[in-house]
Protein backbone atom coordinates (compact mmCIF):
# COMPACT_ATOMS: atom_id res chain seq x y z
CA UNK A 1 0.00 0.00 0.00
CA UNK A 2 1.42 3.23 -1.00
CA UNK A 3 2.89 5.41 1.80
CA UNK A 4 0.21 8.28 2.65
CA UNK A 5 1.62 11.80 1.04
CA UNK A 6 1.40 13.88 4.49
CA UNK A 7 3.69 11.44 6.43
CA UNK A 8 6.09 11.92 3.34
CA UNK A 9 8.96 15.13 3.90
CA UNK A 10 8.18 18.09 2.32
CA UNK A 11 10.41 19.92 -0.09
CA UNK A 12 11.56 22.35 2.71
CA UNK A 13 12.59 18.58 4.47
CA UNK A 14 15.78 18.88 2.20
CA UNK A 15 17.54 21.61 4.20
CA UNK A 16 16.51 19.66 7.29
CA UNK A 17 18.56 16.73 5.54
CA UNK A 18 20.80 18.76 5.47
CA UNK A 19 21.38 20.23 8.74
CA UNK A 20 20.74 16.23 9.92
CA UNK A 21 23.74 15.68 7.90
CA UNK A 22 25.65 18.08 9.26
CA UNK A 23 25.29 17.72 12.52
CA UNK A 24 26.21 13.63 12.51
CA UNK A 25 29.35 14.73 10.64
CA UNK A 26 29.81 16.90 13.83
CA UNK A 27 29.02 14.28 16.35
CA UNK A 28 31.66 12.34 14.61
CA UNK A 29 34.62 14.72 14.03
CA UNK A 30 33.33 17.79 16.27
CA UNK A 31 36.23 20.19 15.09
CA UNK A 32 37.05 20.51 11.33
CA UNK A 33 33.15 20.86 10.49
CA UNK A 34 31.24 21.77 13.20
CA UNK A 35 30.59 25.06 10.58
CA UNK A 36 28.33 22.62 8.44
CA UNK A 37 25.87 23.15 11.16
CA UNK A 38 25.96 26.41 10.45
CA UNK A 39 25.74 27.21 7.47
CA UNK A 40 23.22 24.51 6.50
CA UNK A 41 20.31 25.81 9.29
CA UNK A 42 21.01 29.12 7.06
CA UNK A 43 19.09 27.21 4.35
CA UNK A 44 22.21 26.50 2.45
CA UNK A 45 22.87 22.87 0.83
CA UNK A 46 25.82 21.13 2.46
CA UNK A 47 25.46 17.82 1.38
CA UNK A 48 27.29 15.56 -1.00
CA UNK A 49 26.29 14.36 -4.63
CA UNK A 50 24.34 11.19 -4.12
CA UNK A 51 21.28 9.66 -5.75
CA UNK A 52 18.53 11.02 -4.54
CA UNK A 53 16.35 8.69 -3.00
CA UNK A 54 12.29 7.91 -3.42
CA UNK A 55 11.50 9.82 0.20
CA UNK A 56 13.69 12.83 -0.90
CA UNK A 57 11.57 13.32 -3.98
CA UNK A 58 9.07 15.64 -2.63
CA UNK A 59 8.70 18.34 -5.14
CA UNK A 60 6.23 18.62 -6.40
CA UNK A 61 5.93 22.53 -8.11
CA UNK A 62 6.64 20.86 -11.48
CA UNK A 63 6.40 24.09 -13.20
CA UNK A 64 9.45 25.43 -11.36
CA UNK A 65 11.60 23.62 -14.58
CA UNK A 66 10.14 25.93 -16.97
CA UNK A 67 10.68 28.99 -14.82
CA UNK A 68 14.26 27.41 -14.10
CA UNK A 69 15.24 27.67 -17.74
CA UNK A 70 13.21 30.48 -18.66
CA UNK A 71 14.98 32.82 -16.79
CA UNK A 72 18.23 31.20 -17.54
CA UNK A 73 17.53 31.99 -21.24
CA UNK A 74 15.79 35.48 -20.74
CA UNK A 75 18.64 37.88 -20.56
CA UNK A 76 21.63 39.50 -22.61
CA UNK A 77 22.92 36.19 -23.12
CA UNK A 78 20.91 34.55 -26.53
CA UNK A 79 20.66 38.29 -27.71
CA UNK A 80 24.81 38.65 -28.08
CA UNK A 81 24.14 35.35 -29.12
CA UNK A 82 21.93 36.55 -32.21
CA UNK A 83 24.23 39.17 -32.91
CA UNK A 84 26.94 37.00 -34.11
CA UNK A 85 24.36 36.52 -37.14
CA UNK A 86 24.37 39.33 -38.46
CA UNK A 87 27.25 41.08 -37.28
CA UNK A 88 29.96 38.42 -37.76
CA UNK A 89 28.38 36.90 -40.96
CA UNK A 90 27.02 38.96 -42.66
CA UNK A 91 23.42 37.33 -42.66
CA UNK A 92 20.24 39.32 -43.09
CA UNK A 93 18.15 40.13 -40.42
CA UNK A 94 15.71 37.39 -42.17
CA UNK A 95 18.07 34.95 -43.19
CA UNK A 96 19.23 35.02 -39.69
CA UNK A 97 15.98 34.72 -37.84
CA UNK A 98 14.96 31.58 -40.43
CA UNK A 99 18.14 29.82 -39.10
CA UNK A 100 17.82 30.82 -35.27
CA UNK A 101 14.34 29.15 -35.83
CA UNK A 102 14.97 26.22 -37.24
CA UNK A 103 18.04 25.39 -35.74
CA UNK A 104 16.90 25.99 -31.97
CA UNK A 105 14.05 23.73 -32.91
CA UNK A 106 16.31 20.82 -33.06
CA UNK A 107 18.81 22.19 -30.41
CA UNK A 108 16.18 22.37 -27.84
CA UNK A 109 15.51 18.82 -27.99
CA UNK A 110 18.57 17.14 -26.20
CA UNK A 111 18.67 19.25 -22.77
CA UNK A 112 14.53 18.65 -22.49
CA UNK A 113 15.18 14.69 -23.49
CA UNK A 114 18.25 15.01 -20.36
CA UNK A 115 15.94 16.89 -18.02
CA UNK A 116 13.94 13.77 -17.56
CA UNK A 117 16.59 11.73 -16.00
CA UNK A 118 16.90 13.51 -12.97
CA UNK A 119 12.92 13.48 -12.31
CA UNK A 120 12.59 9.80 -13.29
CA UNK A 121 16.13 8.46 -11.53
CA UNK A 122 16.82 10.59 -9.15
CA UNK A 123 20.74 11.04 -10.57
CA UNK A 124 22.20 14.14 -11.34
CA UNK A 125 23.77 14.65 -14.92
CA UNK A 126 27.22 13.39 -14.60
CA UNK A 127 25.84 11.03 -12.14
CA UNK A 128 23.84 9.43 -14.83
CA UNK A 129 26.55 9.59 -16.70
CA UNK A 130 28.18 6.24 -15.46
CA UNK A 131 25.77 4.22 -16.75
CA UNK A 132 27.33 4.84 -19.86
CA UNK A 133 30.93 6.68 -19.68
CA UNK A 134 31.89 4.19 -16.74
CA UNK A 135 32.46 5.07 -12.86
CA UNK A 136 36.05 5.86 -14.14
CA UNK A 137 36.10 7.18 -17.42
CA UNK A 138 33.15 9.55 -16.53
CA UNK A 139 35.92 11.90 -14.82
CA UNK A 140 36.84 13.05 -18.60
CA UNK A 141 33.03 14.14 -19.12
CA UNK A 142 32.96 15.76 -15.95
CA UNK A 143 36.57 17.46 -17.01
CA UNK A 144 34.52 19.19 -20.46
CA UNK A 145 31.69 19.79 -18.82
CA UNK A 146 33.34 22.08 -16.20
CA UNK A 147 35.14 23.64 -19.23
CA UNK A 148 31.71 24.09 -20.79
CA UNK A 149 29.80 25.58 -18.07
CA UNK A 150 32.48 27.56 -16.22
CA UNK A 151 32.65 28.99 -20.36
CA UNK A 152 29.31 29.89 -20.07
CA UNK A 153 29.82 31.87 -16.60
CA UNK A 154 32.44 34.10 -17.82
CA UNK A 155 30.23 35.07 -20.48
CA UNK A 156 27.80 35.88 -17.93
CA UNK A 157 30.35 37.86 -16.08
CA UNK A 158 31.85 39.33 -19.25
CA UNK A 159 28.88 40.81 -20.55
CA UNK A 160 27.17 42.17 -17.43
CA UNK A 161 30.42 43.91 -16.40
CA UNK A 162 30.88 45.54 -19.87
CA UNK A 163 26.96 46.53 -19.57
CA UNK A 164 27.92 48.07 -15.76
CA UNK A 165 30.74 49.79 -17.43
CA UNK A 166 28.76 50.96 -20.25
CA UNK A 167 26.12 52.55 -17.70
CA UNK A 168 28.36 54.26 -15.45
CA UNK A 169 29.97 56.05 -18.23
CA UNK A 170 33.89 55.40 -16.92
CA UNK A 171 33.38 55.98 -13.67
CA UNK A 172 33.47 51.95 -13.16
CA UNK A 173 35.39 50.04 -15.80
CA UNK A 174 34.37 46.40 -16.99
CA UNK A 175 36.83 45.13 -14.02
CA UNK A 176 34.93 46.31 -11.00
CA UNK A 177 31.52 44.96 -13.06
CA UNK A 178 32.82 41.73 -13.66
CA UNK A 179 33.54 41.42 -9.71
CA UNK A 180 30.13 42.77 -8.86
CA UNK A 181 27.77 40.33 -11.17
CA UNK A 182 30.30 37.52 -10.11
CA UNK A 183 30.03 37.60 -6.41
CA UNK A 184 26.26 37.70 -6.91
CA UNK A 185 26.17 34.62 -8.32
CA UNK A 186 28.76 33.36 -6.27
CA UNK A 187 25.80 34.23 -3.40
CA UNK A 188 22.86 32.60 -4.83
CA UNK A 189 24.77 29.27 -5.93
CA UNK A 190 26.09 28.64 -2.52
CA UNK A 191 22.45 28.29 -1.03
CA UNK A 192 21.82 25.50 -3.36
CA UNK A 193 18.98 23.76 -4.98
CA UNK A 194 16.02 25.49 -3.00
CA UNK A 195 17.28 29.67 -3.20
CA UNK A 196 17.76 28.82 -6.94
CA UNK A 197 14.82 27.68 -7.60
CA UNK A 198 13.34 30.75 -5.84
CA UNK A 199 15.71 33.23 -7.85
CA UNK A 200 14.63 31.65 -11.43
CA UNK A 201 10.81 31.55 -10.62
CA UNK A 202 10.38 35.25 -10.19
CA UNK A 203 13.53 37.26 -11.78
CA UNK A 204 12.96 37.07 -15.12
CA UNK A 205 10.33 39.57 -14.88
CA UNK A 206 12.58 42.00 -14.20
CA UNK A 207 14.96 40.93 -16.91
CA UNK A 208 11.64 40.54 -19.51
CA UNK A 209 10.43 44.44 -18.07
CA UNK A 210 13.71 45.91 -19.14
CA UNK A 211 14.56 43.88 -22.50
CA UNK A 212 10.80 44.87 -23.66
CA UNK A 213 11.73 48.81 -22.65
CA UNK A 214 14.94 48.75 -24.60
CA UNK A 215 13.38 47.52 -27.18
CA UNK A 216 10.70 49.53 -27.55
CA UNK A 217 13.05 52.51 -27.15
CA UNK A 218 15.42 51.06 -29.81
CA UNK A 219 12.64 50.34 -32.20
CA UNK A 220 12.57 52.86 -34.75
CA UNK A 221 16.26 51.77 -35.70
CA UNK A 222 16.13 48.13 -35.55
CA UNK A 223 13.16 49.06 -38.38
CA UNK A 224 15.61 50.60 -40.36
CA UNK A 225 18.27 47.63 -40.06
CA UNK A 226 15.49 45.23 -41.16
CA UNK A 227 15.41 47.67 -44.26
CA UNK A 228 19.09 47.73 -45.06
CA UNK A 229 19.36 43.90 -44.35
CA UNK A 230 16.92 42.76 -46.62
CA UNK A 231 18.73 44.29 -49.27
CA UNK A 232 21.94 42.23 -48.82
CA UNK A 233 23.16 39.73 -51.23
CA UNK A 234 22.02 36.07 -50.68
CA UNK A 235 23.66 33.92 -48.35
CA UNK A 236 26.43 31.00 -48.67
CA UNK A 237 25.02 28.02 -47.02
CA UNK A 238 28.45 27.71 -45.04
CA UNK A 239 28.04 31.01 -43.52
CA UNK A 240 24.31 29.41 -42.63
CA UNK A 241 25.45 26.05 -41.27
CA UNK A 242 28.47 27.97 -39.62
CA UNK A 243 25.63 30.81 -37.67
CA UNK A 244 23.51 26.98 -37.01
CA UNK A 245 26.47 25.74 -35.13
CA UNK A 246 26.49 28.62 -32.77
CA UNK A 247 22.77 28.28 -32.03
CA UNK A 248 23.71 24.37 -31.48
CA UNK A 249 26.70 25.80 -28.97
CA UNK A 250 24.08 27.85 -27.11
CA UNK A 251 21.98 25.55 -26.72
CA UNK A 252 23.01 21.75 -26.39
CA UNK A 253 25.42 21.86 -23.84
CA UNK A 254 22.67 22.80 -21.55
CA UNK A 255 21.69 18.91 -22.11
CA UNK A 256 25.08 18.10 -19.35
CA UNK A 257 23.57 19.92 -16.50
CA UNK A 258 19.92 19.74 -17.47
CA UNK A 259 18.94 16.86 -14.75
CA UNK A 260 20.72 18.56 -11.80
CA UNK A 261 17.57 20.55 -11.80
CA UNK A 262 15.36 18.39 -11.45
CA UNK A 263 16.32 15.47 -9.24
CA UNK A 264 13.73 16.29 -6.49
CA UNK A 265 10.55 16.00 -8.24
CA UNK A 266 8.07 13.57 -7.22
CA UNK A 267 7.81 10.49 -8.33
CA UNK A 268 4.45 11.38 -9.71
CA UNK A 269 5.34 13.89 -12.51
CA UNK A 270 5.32 12.11 -16.05
CA UNK A 271 8.42 12.34 -18.42
CA UNK A 272 6.56 14.18 -21.00
CA UNK A 273 5.79 17.05 -18.66
CA UNK A 274 9.10 17.25 -17.50
CA UNK A 275 10.08 18.06 -21.35
CA UNK A 276 7.81 20.12 -22.80
CA UNK A 277 8.17 22.50 -19.69
CA UNK A 278 12.03 22.66 -20.12
CA UNK A 279 11.49 22.91 -24.30
CA UNK A 280 9.26 25.67 -23.45
CA UNK A 281 11.49 27.51 -20.86
CA UNK A 282 14.54 27.22 -22.88
CA UNK A 283 12.94 28.18 -26.66
CA UNK A 284 10.18 30.48 -25.90
CA UNK A 285 13.07 33.56 -25.15
CA UNK A 286 15.52 32.16 -27.02
CA UNK A 287 14.48 32.98 -30.37
CA UNK A 288 12.67 36.09 -30.30
CA UNK A 289 15.95 37.53 -28.32
CA UNK A 290 17.86 35.90 -30.69
CA UNK A 291 16.34 37.53 -33.22
CA UNK A 292 16.33 40.67 -31.31
CA UNK A 293 19.59 39.99 -31.39
CA UNK A 294 20.16 40.06 -35.24
CA UNK A 295 18.29 42.95 -35.90
CA UNK A 296 20.70 44.99 -33.07
CA UNK A 297 23.86 43.24 -35.17
CA UNK A 298 22.05 44.86 -38.25
CA UNK A 299 22.02 47.82 -37.14
CA UNK A 300 25.42 47.77 -35.96
CA UNK A 301 26.83 46.31 -39.00
CA UNK A 302 24.80 48.74 -41.58
CA UNK A 303 25.73 52.37 -39.22
CA UNK A 304 22.25 53.18 -38.62
CA UNK A 305 22.88 54.89 -35.53
CA UNK A 306 26.06 56.86 -34.59
CA UNK A 307 25.65 56.13 -30.87
CA UNK A 308 25.18 52.22 -31.17
CA UNK A 309 28.62 51.98 -33.32
CA UNK A 310 30.20 54.16 -30.55
CA UNK A 311 28.71 52.06 -28.38
CA UNK A 312 30.08 48.62 -29.66
CA UNK A 313 32.97 50.15 -30.10
CA UNK A 314 33.68 51.09 -26.33
CA UNK A 315 32.15 48.52 -24.88
CA UNK A 316 31.68 45.73 -27.25
CA UNK A 317 27.60 44.54 -26.66
CA UNK A 318 27.21 46.09 -23.55
CA UNK A 319 27.79 49.85 -25.04
CA UNK A 320 25.15 48.44 -27.39
CA UNK A 321 22.43 47.87 -24.95
CA UNK A 322 22.96 51.10 -22.96
CA UNK A 323 22.63 53.09 -26.14
CA UNK A 324 19.39 51.84 -26.85
CA UNK A 325 17.98 52.98 -23.98
CA UNK A 326 20.47 56.13 -22.91
CA UNK A 327 17.99 58.43 -24.93
CA UNK A 328 15.76 57.57 -21.30
CA UNK A 329 18.06 59.37 -19.03
CA UNK A 330 18.31 58.35 -15.62
CA UNK A 331 15.05 55.72 -16.39
CA UNK A 332 17.68 54.00 -18.98
CA UNK A 333 20.47 53.93 -16.59
CA UNK A 334 18.26 52.01 -14.60
CA UNK A 335 17.53 49.72 -17.32
CA UNK A 336 20.75 49.15 -18.18
CA UNK A 337 21.16 48.13 -14.78
CA UNK A 338 18.20 45.28 -14.58
CA UNK A 339 19.63 44.18 -18.08
CA UNK A 340 23.24 43.29 -16.89
CA UNK A 341 21.47 41.90 -13.76
CA UNK A 342 19.31 39.83 -15.63
CA UNK A 343 22.25 37.56 -16.38
CA UNK A 344 22.62 36.69 -12.46
CA UNK A 345 19.97 33.24 -12.92
CA UNK A 346 22.27 32.04 -15.72
CA UNK A 347 25.73 32.52 -13.72
CA UNK A 348 23.93 31.35 -10.60
CA UNK A 349 23.09 28.16 -11.98
CA UNK A 350 26.15 27.62 -13.74
CA UNK A 351 28.11 27.78 -10.47
CA UNK A 352 25.69 25.47 -8.80
CA UNK A 353 26.30 23.03 -11.45
CA UNK A 354 30.01 23.51 -11.22
CA UNK A 355 30.17 22.76 -7.43
CA UNK A 356 28.29 19.77 -8.00
CA UNK A 357 30.32 18.32 -11.37
CA UNK A 358 33.48 19.30 -9.15
CA UNK A 359 32.18 16.52 -6.57
CA UNK A 360 32.46 14.10 -9.32
CA UNK A 361 35.89 15.33 -10.88
CA UNK A 362 37.82 11.86 -9.19
CA UNK A 363 35.67 8.52 -8.56
CA UNK A 364 34.79 8.21 -5.06
CA UNK A 365 32.05 6.13 -3.69
CA UNK A 366 29.31 8.31 -2.32
CA UNK A 367 28.98 6.34 0.42
CA UNK A 368 31.85 5.41 1.59
CA UNK A 369 35.01 7.22 3.23
CA UNK A 370 35.73 9.17 -0.40
CA UNK A 371 38.20 11.27 -1.64
CA UNK A 372 40.02 14.66 -0.26
CA UNK A 373 37.83 16.29 -3.04
CA UNK A 374 34.22 14.31 -1.68
CA UNK A 375 34.90 16.05 1.70
CA UNK A 376 35.16 19.48 0.39
CA UNK A 377 31.42 21.06 1.07
CA UNK A 378 30.02 21.94 -2.11
CA UNK A 379 29.81 25.84 -1.29
CA UNK A 380 33.48 25.60 -1.17
CA UNK A 381 33.84 24.68 -4.63
CA UNK A 382 31.74 27.79 -5.34
CA UNK A 383 34.32 30.27 -4.09
CA UNK A 384 36.72 28.64 -5.65
CA UNK A 385 35.37 28.68 -9.06
CA UNK A 386 34.35 32.70 -8.43
CA UNK A 387 38.08 33.18 -7.86
CA UNK A 388 39.13 31.58 -10.82
CA UNK A 389 36.32 33.54 -13.05
CA UNK A 390 36.96 36.97 -12.01
CA UNK A 391 40.29 37.18 -13.71
CA UNK A 392 39.66 35.11 -16.34
CA UNK A 393 36.70 37.55 -17.64
CA UNK A 394 38.75 40.03 -17.42
CA UNK A 395 41.00 38.96 -20.07
CA UNK A 396 38.37 37.14 -22.05
CA UNK A 397 36.69 41.09 -21.71
CA UNK A 398 39.25 42.28 -24.35
CA UNK A 399 38.34 40.43 -27.52
CA UNK A 400 34.44 39.53 -26.15
CA UNK A 401 32.58 38.89 -29.46
CA UNK A 402 35.87 36.64 -30.89
CA UNK A 403 35.71 34.66 -27.29
CA UNK A 404 32.43 33.83 -27.25
CA UNK A 405 32.07 32.92 -30.79
CA UNK A 406 34.95 30.06 -30.65
CA UNK A 407 33.60 28.85 -27.59
CA UNK A 408 30.27 28.21 -28.76
CA UNK A 409 31.72 26.62 -31.40
CA UNK A 410 34.20 24.10 -29.69
CA UNK A 411 31.78 22.81 -27.28
CA UNK A 412 28.96 22.12 -29.52
CA UNK A 413 31.25 19.26 -30.93
CA UNK A 414 31.54 17.52 -27.62
CA UNK A 415 28.42 17.77 -25.87
CA UNK A 416 26.39 16.78 -29.47
CA UNK A 417 28.44 13.24 -29.08
CA UNK A 418 27.52 12.95 -25.53
CA UNK A 419 24.08 13.72 -26.32
CA UNK A 420 24.23 11.21 -29.39
CA UNK A 421 26.00 8.52 -27.02
CA UNK A 422 24.09 8.79 -23.81
CA UNK A 423 20.49 8.27 -25.74
CA UNK A 424 21.85 5.18 -27.57
CA UNK A 425 22.55 3.85 -24.34
CA UNK A 426 19.23 4.65 -23.03
CA UNK A 427 17.22 3.37 -25.99
CA UNK A 428 19.16 0.46 -27.54
CA UNK A 429 20.13 -1.03 -24.54
CA UNK A 430 18.49 0.01 -21.80
CA UNK A 431 14.80 -0.16 -23.56
CA UNK A 432 13.98 3.50 -22.32
CA UNK A 433 13.67 1.34 -18.89
CA UNK A 434 14.49 3.98 -16.44
CA UNK A 435 14.16 1.24 -13.89
CA UNK A 436 17.42 -0.07 -15.04
CA UNK A 437 19.55 3.20 -13.46
CA UNK A 438 20.08 1.55 -10.22
CA UNK A 439 21.31 3.67 -7.54
CA UNK A 440 23.28 0.58 -5.67
CA UNK A 441 25.31 0.54 -9.25
CA UNK A 442 26.47 3.69 -9.03
CA UNK A 443 29.05 3.92 -6.76
CA UNK A 444 30.26 -0.02 -8.04
CA UNK A 445 32.47 -0.53 -11.33
CA UNK A 446 31.92 -3.88 -11.65
CA UNK A 447 28.30 -3.01 -11.79
CA UNK A 448 28.60 -0.38 -14.52
CA UNK A 449 29.76 0.09 -18.32
CA UNK A 450 33.75 0.31 -18.66
CA UNK A 451 33.32 3.28 -20.45
CA UNK A 452 35.62 2.29 -23.20
CA UNK A 453 32.95 2.05 -25.68
CA UNK A 454 31.60 5.17 -24.84
CA UNK A 455 34.90 7.05 -24.87
CA UNK A 456 36.38 5.26 -27.85
CA UNK A 457 32.72 6.69 -29.98
CA UNK A 458 33.75 10.15 -29.00
CA UNK A 459 37.21 10.19 -29.86
CA UNK A 460 36.61 8.31 -33.00
CA UNK A 461 33.78 10.41 -34.74
CA UNK A 462 36.14 13.03 -34.57
CA UNK A 463 37.96 11.94 -37.22
CA UNK A 464 35.41 13.12 -39.33
CA UNK A 465 34.74 15.89 -36.74
CA UNK A 466 38.14 17.81 -37.43
CA UNK A 467 37.83 17.63 -41.06
CA UNK A 468 34.24 19.84 -40.69
CA UNK A 469 35.56 22.25 -38.35
CA UNK A 470 35.54 25.83 -39.16
CA UNK A 471 37.10 28.07 -36.57
CA UNK A 472 39.42 31.10 -36.85
CA UNK A 473 42.15 28.64 -36.04
CA UNK A 474 41.89 25.87 -38.33
CA UNK A 475 39.66 25.05 -41.39
CA UNK A 476 38.98 21.65 -42.42
CA UNK A 477 38.81 20.44 -45.70
CA UNK A 478 35.08 19.73 -46.26
CA UNK A 479 34.62 22.71 -44.12
CA UNK A 480 35.94 24.62 -46.59
CA UNK A 481 32.90 24.23 -49.21
CA UNK A 482 29.75 22.97 -46.14
CA UNK A 483 30.40 25.50 -43.40
CA UNK A 484 30.74 24.15 -40.16
CA UNK A 485 29.03 20.98 -39.88
CA UNK A 486 30.98 19.87 -36.49
CA UNK A 487 28.30 19.11 -34.23
CA UNK A 488 25.82 17.40 -36.91
CA UNK A 489 28.49 15.10 -37.55
CA UNK A 490 28.93 14.31 -33.92
CA UNK A 491 25.50 14.04 -33.10
CA UNK A 492 24.71 11.40 -36.16
CA UNK A 493 28.20 9.60 -35.77
CA UNK A 494 28.97 8.99 -32.27
CA UNK A 495 25.73 6.82 -31.54
CA UNK A 496 26.15 5.06 -34.55
CA UNK A 497 29.85 4.13 -33.57
CA UNK A 498 28.75 3.67 -29.60
CA UNK A 499 26.05 0.95 -30.44
CA UNK A 500 28.70 -1.91 -31.73
CA UNK A 501 31.50 -0.63 -29.69
CA UNK A 502 28.61 -1.08 -26.75
CA UNK A 503 27.80 -4.31 -27.74
CA UNK A 504 30.79 -5.71 -28.16
CA UNK A 505 31.72 -4.99 -24.56
CA UNK A 506 28.60 -6.25 -23.32
CA UNK A 507 28.92 -9.62 -25.05
CA UNK A 508 32.76 -10.29 -23.08
CA UNK A 509 31.78 -8.25 -19.99
CA UNK A 510 27.86 -8.08 -19.45
CA UNK A 511 27.79 -4.82 -17.30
Amino acid sequence: MEKPEEKQPSIAAKNDIDIATAESQTLSNPGPRAWLTKIASWGVEVSEIAPVSVEEKTDKRFVNVFFVWFTMSTNLLPIVTGMVGTLSYGLSLRNSSLVILFFSMLCTVPPAFMSTFGARTGLRQMLQARFTFGYYLTSLIVILNLCTIAGFGIIDCVLAGLTLAAVSEGSINATAGIIIIALCGMVVAMGGYRLLHQLERYSWVFALVAILVATGEGGKHLHQAQGSGSEQAAPTSASIVSFGGVIAGFLIPWAAMASDFTVYYHQSVSSLRIFLYTYAGLFIPTVPLMVLGSAIGAAVSNNTNASWMAGYNAYSAGGVLYAMVEPLGGFGKFISVLLSFSLLGNLAAAMYSISINFQLLVPASTTGPGSLIRKIPRPLFVLLYTAVAIPVSIHAAISFFSSLENFLYVIAYWSAAFVGIISAEHFLFRRWNFVKYDHGAVDSASKLPSGIAAVAAMGLSFGLIVPCMAQIWYTGPLAQTTGDLGFEVALVLAPVLYGPLRWTERRFRGA
